[in-house]
């Protein structure tokens, strides 16, 4: 029996932790004729969630996401706050990562489809390449007992995984998998990735691993142990300069999603003819960019957002076969989304924080 009303957490405005309302009196989705709504049984945090509240994506800021984590940044501007570049819809429901069961299904989806375990695609695409919307933002999210989905975007999935290793996947391993694959990363490339302790940054290392990749690691040094288990050749402390480490024109693709003061010394190490992919900027936006180290070693420089269209697919594939492995740090009831969120800024764990809704 499907209720009237569930347990929600809503965001009311951008700011700090006092903008995350947790209620129990959210009307339930009713799903349109090509939706399906899912029982959400796990929900993972992501930098895109505390960054939306914290309105990091306005261009006023130019600060590392950490910084105004718990309270917002004092630069930003609510008109363009949005990952989109405009402002935001308030209430809102966030939360990128679901998995659960489906438990409803609109007129013009086969109603056998009801029952199926499924793994929510994040980014649901749009009318052209580039356009899309994103689960949790421009529409509500996974931080609820249910959540409405385009049917094409939750994927049937069978595996003994829980739920909440389920929910550390799609958006950080989404994010991973489209950058090497825009990257076209193949085997014995040599890959520096930077973040690697991270969700996002964790999810590459395994990935490029899987596509045989000679995989360096950027990460503090007392998590080293844990991302060289993920598959990394070598893990160099992020302290380091690579240029001392390797010299110039060492790899063939920097995956980043750190940005930040280093950023120089990545494209320095990158290969003439190299590939540097950016899903994230955790270490601030605003980098400094020498023109000549590009054009006169004709790198590429890869934005990497909209998962392209064969990306998720291929994760399913890749987490049904057992060749890729959920990394969870810690999990929290949905009621305790800003006890997560606080473990979540101090960077302290590896992988994914997962959510967990009550019945």
């Amino acid at each position: 029996m499907i209720p009237v009303m569930m347990q929600a957490v809503l965001l009311t405005g951008n700011g700090g932790f006092d903008m995350l309302s947790l209620r129990n009196d959210v009307p339930v989705p009713v799903p349109g004729p090509h939706d399906v709504l899912v029982r959400v049984r796990a929900a993972g945090v992501n930098n895109t969630d505390i960054n939306t509240r914290t309105a990091w994506y306005s261009k006023g800021v130019t600060e590392a996401t950490q910084t105004g984590g718990a309270d917002g940044f004092a630069a930003a501007r609510s008109e363009d706050s949005g990952w989109t570049g405009a402002a935001p819809a308030f209430p809102r429901i966030q939360g990128a990562d679901a998995a659960g069961r489906i438990v409803a299904a609109g007129a013009a989806i086969d109603p056998a489809r009801i029952g199926e375990r499924v793994l929510v695609e994040p980014v649901f695409r749009g009318s052209s390449r580039f356009a899309a919307t994103y689960f949790g933002s421009e529409v509500d999210g996974a931080f609820a007992q249910y959540a409405l989905v385009p049917a094409v975007h939750a994927h049937r999935i069978e595996t003994g995984l829980s739920d909440v290793e389920l929910a550390s996947f799609p958006c950080a391993y989404g994010a991973a998998e489209n950058m090497l694959t825009r990257a076209a990363v193949v085997a014995r490339e040599r890959v520096l990735i930077t973040g690697a302790s991270g969700g996002v940054g964790s999810a590459a290392v395994q990935l490029a691993h899987r596509r045989g990749a000679s995989v360096v690691a950027v990460a503090a040094a007392d998590k080293a142990a844990e991302v060289a288990a993920l598959g990394a050749a070598h893990v160099i402390d992020r302290t380091a300069d690579p240029r001392e480490l390797f010299g110039h024109d060492h790899f063939d693709v920097v995956i980043d999603v750190v940005g930040g003061s280093g950023f120089p010394a990545l494209l320095d190490v990158l290969k003439r003819g190299g590939r540097y992919a950016v899903a994230g900027a955790i270490a601030g936006p605003v980098v400094d960019l020498d023109l000549r180290t590009l054009y006169l070693k004709d790198q590429t420089l890869l934005g990497c957002t909209i998962l392209a269209p064969e990306v998720f697919p291929a994760l399913v594939g890749y987490i049904e076969r057992g060749e890729i492995r959920p990394l969870v740090a810690a999990t929290y009831p949905l009621a305790d989304i800003v006890a997560a969120q606080r473990a979540f800024l101090e960077k302290r764990h590896v992988g994914k924080i997962v959510l967990v809704p009550g019945d």
